[in-house]
């Protein structure tokens, strides 16, 4: 009888969610920038390239495609691995899909970042969210919305430079180095951003990419249309290209709201 009652509620619990989602329907809102000749990528990188290798009628007469391309780990809407940053971190490979899925948690700071293209997001940001909704958990991934995707087409405003090679002239908004230890501090499961980076532009040590990798959450960057996405209330999925030994990958993210 006790294990019946065991089964049970087994099953039950695999029903109650299929009969939740059936009930409240979910809306997919696509947070990942297409990849193609324009993407943009850190300076000193190649951006991503597709090959023809096939493409048309066989002589059997039924249509064949097939390409080739080639990219680095980081550009475009791609996923940081804790390796990244971190020696012992874990690569794309080794993070757990649980930890790529999680709590939607959007943070708006476009105001502050309107007047300070440079603007390092403090912790009184993540504060005054909490006091608004609801404290950080350890099943959120937190998303910074700062209003830089609308420079997405525009190379040079998005990073602040579209010369190749050159890192001194970036200039775009990311974490403070407090921002992030009070982010690990909460033992979220990752970070994302609109932007190049975990770290703002003018950064020359990465501390927020040090801190936050370092505690093995994983960082997403170059996140779009966040302005889509409600503060709380969605679920996010994060599925990085699984690349053995890599430290960061090409990502499709996406979330899903009711």
């Amino acid at each position: 009888m006790k294990r019946n009652n065991g089964m049970l509620k087994w099953l039950l619990s695999l029903m109650i969610p299929c009969a939740a989602l059936q009930a409240h329907p979910s809306k997919p809102i696509d947070l990942t920038y297409p990849f193609n000749h324009k993407t943009i990528y850190w300076p000193t990188e190649k951006g991503f390239h597709l090959e023809k290798f096939f493409s048309g009628f066989t002589p059997k007469g039924y249509f064949y495609s097939a390409y080739h391309f080639c990219a680095p780990e980081h550009g475009g809407t791609h996923i940081d691995a804790p390796r990244h940053f971190s020696q012992y971190g874990h690569t794309v490979d080794e993070i757990p899909v649980t930890q790529l899925i999680g709590n939607a948690v959007v943070i708006h700071v476009e105001k502050k970042v309107a007047h300070d293209r440079d603007y390092a997001i403090q912790v009184e940001d993540i504060k005054n969210f909490e006091h608004q909704y609801r404290p950080l958990n350890t099943q959120d991934i937190v998303l910074f919305y700062t209003g830089w995707g609308h420079y997405w087409d525009n190379k040079k405003h998005y990073l602040g430079t579209d010369k190749f090679g050159d890192v001194t002239h970036l200039h775009f908004p990311g974490l403070s180095k407090e921002a992030a230890e009070y982010l690990v501090s909460k033992q979220i499961k990752g970070v994302g951003l609109d932007t190049p980076s975990l770290d703002p532009g003018v950064s020359v040590d990465f501390k927020a990419h040090q801190i936050i990798l370092g505690a093995n959450v994983f960082g997403i960057e170059n996140v779009a249309n966040l302005d889509s996405v409600p503060p709380v209330g969605s679920q996010l999925i994060v599925a990085p290209m699984k690349i053995e030994g890599g430290s960061g990958a090409p990502t499709r993210v996406f979330a899903l709201t009711t």
